[in-house]
């Protein structure tokens, strides 16, 4: 991938935003990772503002050395707010946008702290059911989760495919997979479990849907070729 720097995010933005970084391509082989976020994208040559759904599965590429961009991870059910739109279509899609309320792209570009914080300062209040939905459901299952916020599955299915573009057991496991990329070294038996898998062997039959390869071979470096990035 490069070099990725991640940004120090003020409180001001911690209601909208899970993080921010820029990256710069180096030409060597990267991987996006499975991300349940949605997430703004500028590439700095294009002047160009992209919305990036949820990724379903990981993706290994190549990009073009010296190609950077800014990208934004919205904190669940923060875009749906802002774009004005649902986003149960936005999985595994990028749109361009043409603009957002109060967002400058040269300035976000040049400083994207103060570019976001100028910006959501006309943005509309954000819901927070959702984002507490997806608190729980880190550490339960669906069904427990719908019954502490007192909804019906039905709702708490409907909430996140608008809200995030995937349903909540999809969330879910993107999340555990995530859990397992994060984790430091140790046992396989050991993070399955701090993960929220049922055993080592689930963990391994996810890791491989999402990520092409058994966890062990991802973090021996045997990857799935990486294809150019056109993007």
């Amino acid at each position: 991938m490069g070099r990725v720097s991640s940004l120090n995010m003020p409180p001001t933005l911690a209601r909208w935003v899970a993080g921010i970084d820029v990256a710069t391509a180096a030409g060597s082989a990267g991987v996006d990772v499975p991300d349940h976020a949605t997430t703004l994208l500028l590439r700095s040559d294009k002047r160009e503002l992209i919305v990036m759904g949820p990724r379903t599965r990981a993706a290994y590429h190549v990009a073009a050395p010296g190609h950077s961009c800014v990208r934004v991870r919205m904190r669940p059910g923060r875009a749906q707010a802002l774009l004005g739109r649902p986003q149960r279509d936005l999985a595994d899609r990028a749109l361009p946008l043409r603009e957002l309320p109060g967002l400058d792209l040269d300035q976000l570009a040049a400083d994207p702290i103060a570019a976001l914080e100028a910006a959501s300062a006309d943005w509309p209040e954000p819901p927070e059911r959702l984002e507490e939905a997806a608190h729980l459901l880190a550490g339960t299952t669906v069904a427990t989760t719908a019954a502490r916020l007192h909804i019906s599955e039905r709702r708490l299915h409907t909430l996140f495919t608008a809200g995030t573009g995937l349903s909540p057991k999809h969330f879910a496991r993107i999340d555990r997979v995530r859990t397992v990329l994060a984790a430091d070294a140790g046992r396989w038996s050991d993070i399955a479990a701090t993960a929220g898998y049922y055993d080592q062997s689930h963990m391994t039959a996810e890791f491989r849907h999402f990520m092409g390869v058994p966890p062990a071979a991802f973090t021996a470096g045997r990857r799935p070729a990486a294809t150019p990035c056109t993007a």
